[in-house]
């Protein structure tokens, strides 16, 4: 079994323990997703640790998604709790890269594929390299916008 799903186990036990609502409900929210990742697809397999990082990065994607949906539709309360979870599942994330991170990964995607004179079009090429180095430390669209940028 992963350290990460250790961990995510003995920190569930001790937020019951703790009468911490939130934190325990959040904690089997992810543990179920992950569990229903490990069930997916044509067999049963165990998750890795990169594999369980996806899981809560769409978790905390989902969070902050909904908060704003709720915040737009006037319901504070609501968008406060999904803001609470996302900060719980956070904790399980590794560090958010910065701007200037992430410009700087896809300038050295970009003089690593050659793709300086293709423009947009080798924007697949980049993605393809950039994606797996920032896989759960930063969303997909932030890069998207930076590698568009770059190549544009």
């Amino acid at each position: 079994m992963s350290a990460l799903k250790d961990r995510l186990r003995a920190d569930l036990t001790t937020a019951i323990k703790a009468r911490d609502e939130v934190r325990s409900s959040t904690l089997r929210m992810v543990l179920t997703a992950i569990t229903n990742a490990e069930v997916a697809g044509k067999e049963q397999r165990e998750l890795s640790d990169d594999d369980i990082i996806g899981v809560l990065s769409t978790e905390a994607k989902r969070r902050r998604e909904a908060a704003v949906a709720f915040a737009e539709g006037g319901r504070a309360e609501m968008a406060a709790k999904e803001e609470a979870e996302g900060v719980v599942i956070a904790d399980y994330l590794p560090e958010a890269l910065s701007e200037a991170e992430i410009a700087e990964l896809v300038t050295a995607a970009i003089a690593q594929t050659g793709a300086a004179d293709e423009g947009m079009r080798a924007m697949g090429k980049v993605m393809g390299v950039v994606t797996p180095q920032v896989k759960g430390r930063t969303d997909g669209g932030a890069v998207a916008a930076e590698v568009r940028r770059q190549l544009g």
